[in-house]
């Protein structure tokens, strides 16, 4: 594709000198890789975190080496506690667990509550928790381009100290696996110009990674590959500080185009096409040649990013080809690479669809292997997961978004009644849990939840979680907070299996236009999961909470997240209302109609305005800051924009690709949603005006032009959230 011109794509956005600072991912070593536990000023240790999360409180706290694994100890007096456990990562969770429980505070990943009293109070008794597993596996092969590709160390730091505080010990890293590629084919005849040109963007990188696909939108310049290096190897730096484990993407057999022509004895298995993508060839595990790169991976990866014990791979990932390679050998042999490499590394694989096979999992050594299970809440004929995988160890895992969808939910009673039974059964080879949503930083109540599960003992009482959750929530008991929750706990949380999804519908507004349509998403639910009419009474109980526990982000991301919830609930009820007042050619009707579908779609974007988060001028500026020049930078824009939108080319996105990473943002729902809804309401009135069929619409065309020139962004907030949101509450009553 040729470089989006000069003048579009937020103009108004910092230049060069202005980027490198955004985007440093670390030039230099920030001490985070010495001993996990070291001296205070130690910035990958438990206290240097407390001071990061907590800074007005952190000198209150104390931190002990100590206990059995996965065992933590909280215990002290009146603005002096003591926290022990055997890693900092086990220390902070025991930190939360007293902020929780003791001082009513919350910290997710979306939205906190920190309305402490200036001298921390005594625990009482002392607090203690186990984990009831080894493994807590966070973040889905897609995180990185879901959620974006291009955050900054800033932002990795405090994901990292959230993720250390909700208990999980296993972190997937993707970035820097680019650098890592373009390294070692080097080795095996190609050039670094070639190269750069087969690695996707880092917004498409996941998919890559996965064998899905390459070589798009643009190619990907040195300075890029090397800043992603050094971020990729802060990250993992700072894991392994606080006693958790980067989990690495290991080397089962992609390759560049040309791969066999080039390196003699090599053979490769063409692997067609994924959703209107070429994927990349597979080397045959069983070649010397393979051997050969596997060694050259594990080698320069160690160099870029440092050691790891966790790897994952996912061998012929939905609808891959072995051609005539038998599926175990070629297994055995991706193992045996990795063994050579990293002799006590663990094999992370993902249970999805058809994936991984009894002959994968049966010609490995399984005490060896962990599968993260995608699909543990998804399917109601998921029951046995030691059968279907042959007794390898496992993770319960949940999908509760895909794409980065902005629906609230969550299969809530799934995870209540399953987790705890799967893992105490006769010979349960269920070892842990796996945070897999699609994109990060959404759901804050799911996210808490599923990572309790890991350290939980008993029976999961939602209806009482639910409760304490609301008062953790925002700082305090409260009648209507606890009634809100309720109504959530019932509605959007209170889906199960039993329709085979386990994620909540996305909102309609979000759609390429049509009268029938019923997801915006082509793989999404095609109905609410739930009445709407029953969630609505969340919002009217979230603005009468008492007006001194409104102050917190936590409570202002959840009244945006349930109003946000609310409308596009109602363009569910509204949008058959505009199909039969054009039925049965009502042209005043349908004026009325289409005009309070664009204005609650007005109204949507307005809300979404007044959160940092959920602005796509401040998303997209975060792939910019990353562009050396204005080519690149507009370059890396279109990679961010086209993912949430077109996905990638006109094939991908006829064959079901376009809309799949909608979301409700401001910025996109009153910039490409409302062109999208505005222009086909003008070709139906048309229609109806001259009595004939509606002219159609090239809709990719106008979604790439409107990627290479949306306009002016908003990178800056603006609007009150409570205020906005009592105007939806109203505008929905108005509209009913």
């Amino acid at each position: 594709m040729s470089p989006l011109p000069r003048r579009t794509l937020l103009t108004a956005l910092a230049g060069t000198a202005g980027a490198a600072a955004a985007c440093s991912g670390g030039h230099a070593a920030d001490g985070a890789s010495r001993a996990a536990v070291g001296p205070s000023g130690d910035p990958g240790g438990a206290a240097a975190a407390a001071r990061r999360l907590l800074p007005r409180h952190a000198e209150q706290i104390a931190f002990e080496v100590s206990g059995a694994p996965d065992t933590y100890r909280v215990s002290g007096t009146r603005g002096r506690l003591t926290v022990a456990g055997p890693t900092p990562a086990v220390q902070l969770k025991g930190l939360y667990h007293y902020l929780k429980h003791v001082c009513h505070a919350n910290i997710t990943w979306a939205g906190h509550q920190l309305a402490l009293p200036k001298a921390l109070p005594a625990p009482g008794a002392p607090l203690t928790g186990r984990a009831n597993a080894p493994h807590r596996f966070a973040l889905n092969d897609t995180n990185d381009g879901y959620t974006n590709a291009y955050h900054d160390w800033a932002y990795w730091e405090r994901e990292i100290d959230v993720l250390a505080l909700h208990g999980y010990n296993e972190v997937l890293v993707h970035t820097g696996a680019d650098a890592v590629h373009h390294r070692v084919f080097q080795e095996f005849g190609y050039g670094d110009e070639e190269l750069r040109a087969w690695v996707p963007g880092p917004a498409h990188q996941p998919w890559w990674l996965l064998q899905n696909m390459a070589a798009f939108p643009h190619p990907v310049s040195r300075q890029l590959l090397e800043h992603r290096a050094r971020l990729g190897r802060r990250i993992a730096d700072r894991l392994r500080a606080l006693g958790m484990t980067p989990v690495f993407p290991g080397y089962f057999g992609t390759v560049p185009p040309g791969f066999a022509a080039r390196n003699p004895g090599a053979r490769t298995v063409p692997q067609g096409d994924w959703v209107g993508f070429a994927r990349p060839d597979w080397l045959d595990p069983r070649t010397d040649p393979f051997a050969r790169v596997a060694a050259a991976f594990y080698r320069v990866q160690g160099e870029l990013l440092g050691p790891s014990t966790m790897y994952k791979m996912d061998l012929l990932h939905e609808g891959g080809k072995p051609g005539d390679v038998p599926v175990g050998e070629a297994a055995r042999a991706v193992e045996r690479a990795l063994r050579a490499a990293r002799p006590d590394a663990l094999w992370v694989i993902l249970g999805w669809q058809h994936n991984p096979p009894k002959a994968l999992t049966d010609a490995v050594d399984k005490d060896r292997m962990l599968v993260v299970d995608g699909l543990s809440d998804r399917f109601p004929y998921v029951t046995d997961r030691e059968a279907d995988w042959g007794g390898t160890p496992y993770a319960f895992g949940s999908i509760w978004n895909f794409g980065g969808h902005t629906a609230l939910g969550a299969n809530t009673p799934d995870w209540a009644e399953l987790y705890e039974r799967w893992r105490t059964k006769d010979g349960s080879a269920l070892r842990g849990i796996a945070l897999l949503p699609e994109a990060a930083d959404n759901n804050p109540a799911a996210f808490e939840l599923f990572s309790e599960l890991a350290w939980r003992q008993g029976e999961l009482d939602l209806k009482e979680w639910f409760t304490q959750w609301a008062t953790s929530r925002y700082g305090g008991a409260d009648a209507h907070a606890a009634r809100a929750w309720d109504v959530l706990r019932r509605t959007c949380y209170g889906t199960t299996r039993a329709d085979a999804w386990a994620e909540g519908a996305d909102g309609l507004f979000g759609a390429r236009p049509g009268l029938t349509v019923r997801s915006a998403a082509s793989w999404s639910p095609k109905d609410l999961r739930y009445p709407a009419a029953d969630f609505e009474p969340a919002l009217d109980h979230l603005l009468l909470v008492r007006r001194e526990l409104r102050d917190s982000v936590a409570y202002r991301r959840d009244l945006l997240d349930v109003a946000r919830q609310a409308l596009s609930n109602r363009s569910r009820v509204l949008l058959p209302r505009i199909k039969a007042a054009y039925d049965a050619r009502d042209t005043a009707r349908f004026e009325r109609l289409t005009r309070t579908w664009l204005r609650l779609l007005g109204l949507l974007d307005r809300l979404a305005a007044t959160d940092a988060g959920q602005l796509l001028g401040r998303w997209v500026a975060d792939a910019r800051a990353c562009g050396a020049d204005e080519r690149e930078r507009d370059q890396l824009a279109y990679d961010q924009l086209s993912l949430v939108t077109v996905w990638g080319t006109r094939a991908g996105a006829d064959a079901g690709l376009k809309d799949y990473a909608n979301r409700e943002w401001a910025g996109l729902v009153g910039g490409l949603y409302r062109l999208r809804w505005t222009t086909y309401f003008d070709a139906l009135r048309a229609a109806l005006d001259e009595g004939r069929a509606p002219e159609p619409v090239d809709w990719f065309a106008l979604e790439d032009r409107w990627i290479r020139d949306p306009g002016r962004l908003a990178v800056t907030p603006t609007g009150d959230t409570y205020a906005i949101a009592k105007r939806v509450r109203d505008a929905l009553a108005g509209s009913r």
